[in-house]
């Protein structure tokens, strides 16, 4: 009698336990949601024997920082646009970097910003250019292409639709740092020295000869940016600049301009270029990367490293990409000595990178 007692208790837990089993059998086997981030903090002449143990450090936290936030958003179960929004802000808040506080300056010693976002799923997009008084210009392309019937808006025009949109406006000492204003004062040195040998016919009759210098050349990178990949399976790509070093006459690169600096499609993959944004314009390297998968055929690598290492040193200029796949693949791809760049892959695996030779397992 005992025995019959107790059997329904019995039978409840051999059944629940059957049911675990089941349960946990089914669950090993699925495909669960993927999701990865991707950062990039500018490529360049970054070398290491030009870089202390203490900056190395401090750019490698930052990125790792940076990365990790949007990652958290992910994990959550958040849009990739959200995280690729953190992720830059992050960037953007750090003087290391030309976007946000260490935004370098224009010619007239001021500072001009630009960046813009695209969501995968939609192919909705929103930049800005040449904006003064926006601490996160991120933010602001994001509003752009969520408040507005706009992709592109530039100047005092997209400052009004700040203020329309509630934006705390910076003045622009916010940006000041004396690193950038430094370098600002070497690149007009080295200009005028070399306008003066140009006009003494010291140099030749080509004036393209003043940007092989290498402080004039390393004037035009520095550029931020992000690719993520959500638990929804959508993409999206963010990127965020100061521009170049001296720039006049309103130039606008290709971090602002929607297939040249940015571009993402649910269908192919997310790009965030950085480089010399005159080339990158022309050779519309965000789209170019994202047509040859999806009407080519290629995968992310094959279309990363034809944009990179073929088509922008043919055209004569250089520079590097983030990008992500539909599936969570990564590629960051460069062709100069250096590229700062952090991921998080789908298996949640945290790397960092800095010269061209190097990936920092850190995680």
């Amino acid at each position: 009698m005992k025995i019959f007692k107790f059997f329904p208790i019995f039978l409840f837990f051999i059944v629940f336990s059957c049911v675990s089993s089941t349960k946990n059998e089914y669950l090993e086997g699925q495909n669960l949601p993927k999701f990865a981030i991707a950062i990039h903090g500018g490529a360049g002449t970054i070398l290491k024997t030009q870089m202390s143990d203490s900056l190395e450090a401090a750019y490698i936290e930052i990125l790792s920082k940076a990365v990790t936030a949007g990652h958290d958003i992910l994990s959550t179960g958040g849009s990739a646009l959200d995280a690729v929004g953190v992720s830059i802000n992050i960037l953007e808040d750090s003087p290391l970097f030309n976007a946000g506080k260490g935004a370098v300056f224009t010619h007239d010693q001021t500072n001009e910003l630009d960046a813009s976002i695209m969501d995968g799923a939609t192919l909705n997009a929103g930049a800005v250019a040449g904006v003064m008084h926006i601490k996160n210009p991120i933010d602001l392309a994001r509003s752009v292409m969520d408040n507005s019937p706009h992709v592109f808006m530039y100047g005092e025009g997209a400052e009004a639709f700040a203020k329309d949109q509630g934006f705390n406006m910076v003045e622009q000492d916010y940006f000041y740092t004396q690193a950038r204003y430094d370098h600002l004062m070497r690149v007009k040195a080295t200009e005028e020295q070399n306008s003066t040998l140009f006009e003494k016919e010291m140099l030749p009759n080509n004036p393209a000869e003043m940007f092989f210098d290498p402080i004039l050349k390393a004037s035009k990178y520095g550029t931020v940016g992000c690719v993520a990949l959500d638990q929804n399976g959508n993409l999206a790509a963010g990127t965020s600049t100061g521009g170049m070093t001296n720039k006049q006459f309103g130039r606008i690169g290709d971090a602002p301009v929607i297939g040249a600096g940015t571009y993402a499609n649910n269908q192919s993959c997310a790009v965030s270029a950085t480089g010399w944004g005159e080339y990158f314009i022309r050779g519309v390297v965000a789209h170019d990367i994202s047509a040859m998968m999806q009407y080519g055929g290629f995968d992310l690598e094959q279309s990363t490293s034809t944009v990179i290492d073929k088509k922008i040193p043919e055209l004569g200029g250089d520079g590097g990409v983030i990008a992500m796949d539909k599936h969570g693949n990564i590629s960051m791809r460069f062709n100069t000595p250096g590229m700062y760049r952090a991921q998080i892959d789908t298996n949640g695996l945290l790397k960092v990178g800095i010269y061209k030779s190097d990936t920092l397992l850190t995680k």
